[in-house]
């Protein structure tokens, strides 16, 4: 995938993950993109830890869905730190 697949798919994963989530404050464009990009790799990684199969980073619809889920985890740990 192209640098700018990945900063579509991130934007999109950050921003679903977003929604799903909530929060008290509204994330801007660029944190969505940085959470889904980090989200992706992180939800591939745990994806590959559970299953013990290697995952591969293309566009399609399970990507997208261990993308989302990544950047969900994500999500919930930085709201979990910055909670006050």
């Amino acid at each position: 995938m192209s640098l700018i697949g990945w900063i579509i798919f991130g934007a999109l994963a950050g921003w679903l993950a977003s929604i799903i989530i909530g929060g008290q404050e509204r994330r801007g464009c660029l944190l969505n993109i940085v959470v889904g990009v980090i989200g992706s790799a992180l939800g591939g990684f745990i994806y590959q830890f559970a299953t013990g199969r290697t995952w591969d980073f293309t566009f399609t619809l399970a990507s997208f869905g261990v993308a989302v889920l990544g950047a969900i985890v994500l999500l919930a740990i930085v709201n979990l730190a910055t909670r006050r």
